[in-house]
């Protein structure tokens, strides 16, 4: 569970947990922009024709007034969530002109001195630095923040994941430098017991994630037991104590009401198992997340909650548990798990920066989806998260277009918010990109696109989409996946501006010689198929207005073919009515011609 960072902890662990900053887009994805995000995108958009420059290279806005401070820290969240943070955009949160309260700013590739500059100044009461660039350590982060004082005793969240903790191995105390601070999250970090130690001594910590971290004994933990509430320490590799005295550590953290030790490196361990079937340790429990363990019972589940009567959440995402209508999700108890829709959403909700779930969640979540009848924008937002998050991970992003095409297909992306759509495009079209050679996860992504409201009214990359038709065209033999190529590529060629189309004439010379192919494979044949008729009406919308490829035409010996076509189909009124007005728009296009005709498209290559 992330560190909880509302600028105020709540009378219990929440729910679900708090996503990042940067994730917080799109609530109402069916409704127009909001106008402060519309004029953000725009300055942020062009941020440089807003801004002078300093001799220092940093930028700051020319306008004197001052932004509101909930603006501001949109401003920033909007620039992390679109990567632009760096030495030079960041100086716009230089000096008093802007005033920020909650600071996001994720993978930001900065200085340590920008840093300072920049958001050290503030009065902050969080602040999410995770991923950012490996030159700014976690001293340098709490070393700028602690030379405020008025950020000294009143931040309260700090995120620190997937940073480098000094620049040496050298053991430095530092985070005493922030006494006011009451959740902090360090996960993915070599951060051992003696770092450990000097954390636990914080005097109003509250809420402590330390996940993935090189610590191998929590006794420490004891020096706040008395504060802290909630504790987050999934997949511990090094922990090296026997899980009596874990468990009794635990047991003596006698305020928490959270506790996370999922596994999702499934090692084996029996800490979970263990604590299972102990009756009188943690009676405040509300929320324990112990997905991964694959040594779970629904029976020893069921028996613990039920002495615990306050539990809201449970984990249970990769074990045997989570098959009983007790456990099913279905009430007040929350779980997160393989078994139910609701049970896989809560995982997805929980787990989305955790690739190893994501992806187990994607696989459930594909068998669940597979005869969807019913459009549930929710869902989908919940598997662009995933995509988003775990860009270069393959098993993430194979699962997910196949879950993708489950959520689009047979007319279920009509009721989509185009929002919605848009962006998984765009992440489908990237993952293409980054995984050329993967052929089922280029299969899934082109069989999403064959939607004829994803084609016509989502706006997406279609030069890029294009491309990758293009080629999907001229490598694939299988005549299902050949005819559905064929009237996507028609239909985006329609789309393309004139530059674009410019671009791909090499491309679209490759395209009219491969739907030359099939028709000259076809009419060998005496076949007038469903990819017959497709390719037909590809070759019409593609030389619609379009000189250079009714010259591409030309060059591959349409014409020779056309007549051919002509005469073995002469008793087809409708095959010679498409071959004759194909010729006609070929010898005037040629010439300057022509007139814009409708665009063909039939239902059976694509789908709704």
């Amino acid at each position: 569970m992330p560190a909880v960072c509302d600028g105020s902890l709540p009378a219990g662990p929440p729910t679900s947990p708090a996503p990042p900053l940067w994730k917080l887009f799109g609530c109402a994805e069916a409704s127009p922009y909001s106008l402060v995000d519309i004029c953000l995108n725009v300055l942020v958009a062009d941020l440089a024709k807003f801004c002078t420059e300093r001799p220092d290279g940093s930028l700051c806005l020319k306008e004197s007034q001052r932004l509101p401070q909930e603006v501001a820290d949109r401003l920033l969240q909007i620039m992390s969530y679109q990567e632009l943070l760096n030495d030079g955009t960041v100086g716009i949160f230089q000096g008093n002109q802007i005033r920020l309260k909650q600071a996001c700013i994720r993978k930001a590739k900065i200085s340590a001195q920008s840093f300072k500059k920049a958001f050290c100044h503030h009065k902050l009461v969080q602040l999410d630095a995770a991923g950012m660039n490996e030159t700014v350590t976690i001293a340098d982060v709490v070393s700028g923040l602690g030379s405020n004082n008025w950020i000294q005793n009143n931040l309260q969240c700090l995120i620190l994941d997937s940073l480098t903790l000094f620049p040496t191995n050298s053991y430095e105390r530092c985070f005493g430098q922030l006494p006011g601070l009451r959740s902090l999250s360090i996960t993915n970090v070599l951060f051992g017991d003696e770092h450990l130690a000097d954390v636990a001594t914080l005097p109003r910590l509250e809420s402590l994630n330390i996940s993935n971290t090189s610590v191998t004994n929590i006794s420490a933990l004891l020096a706040c037991r008395n504060r802290l509430r909630s504790l987050t320490m999934y997949s511990l590799k090094c922990l090296k104590m026997p899980t009596a005295k874990f468990l009794d550590v635990i047991g003596r953290l006698k305020y928490l009401v959270h506790l996370d030790i999922s596994d999702d490196q499934h090692s084996g361990s029996e800490i979970a198992f263990c604590l299972l079937r102990q009756k009188d340790i943690l009676p405040n429990l509300v929320s324990l997340d112990i997905s991964g363990n694959k040594s779970i019972t629904d029976e020893a589940v069921e028996a613990f909650v039920r002495q615990r009567p306050r539990m809201h959440f449970i984990g249970l995402l990769g074990t045997a548990a989570g098959f009983t209508e007790f456990v099913s999700g279905q009430g007040s108890l929350k779980v997160s798990g393989g078994e139910n829709e609701m049970q896989i959403l809560e995982a997805l909700k929980r787990y989305n920066e955790r690739p190893v779930f994501v992806k187990e969640a994607f696989f459930h979540l594909f068998l669940q989806t597979c005869f969807m009848k019913i459009t549930k924008p929710e869902i989908l937002k919940l598997v662009i998260i995933g995509m988003k998050n775990h860009p270069l991970d393959l098993a993430v992003q194979l699962t997910a277009s196949a879950c993708v095409l489950n959520l689009t297909r047979q007319g279920l992306a009509a009721g989509m918010p185009v929002r919605l759509l848009s962006s998984v495009i765009q992440l489908l079209l990237k993952a293409m990109e980054t995984f050329p050679e993967q052929r089922q996860l280029q299969k899934n992504c082109l069989l999403s696109l064959s939607s004829v409201r994803i084609l016509q009214d989502v706006p997406f990359n279609r030069f890029v989409a294009a491309k990758f038709v293009v080629q999907w065209l001229c490598n694939q033999e299988n005549q299902h996946i050949q005819r559905i190529a064929v009237n996507v590529i028609s239909i985006l060629g329609l789309k393309l501006s004139d530059e674009q189309a410019a671009q791909l004439s090499a491309e679209f010379y490759i395209v009219v010689g491969k739907l030359l192919e099939i028709i000259e494979q076809k009419t060998n044949q005496s076949e007038l198929d469903a990819t017959f008729h497709f390719t037909l009406r590809a070759l019409w919308n593609l030389t619609d207005e379009a000189p250079t490829i009714c010259t591409h035409f030309m060059d591959h010996k349409g014409l020779d073919l056309f007549l051919e076509v002509l005469e073995i189909f002469s008793s087809d009124s409708s095959i010679q009515h498409k071959v004759l007005g194909l010729l006609v728009r070929s010898k005037s296009e040629q010439r300057g011609g022509g007139e814009r005709a409708a665009p063909q498209a039939n239902a059976e290559g694509l789908h709704g």
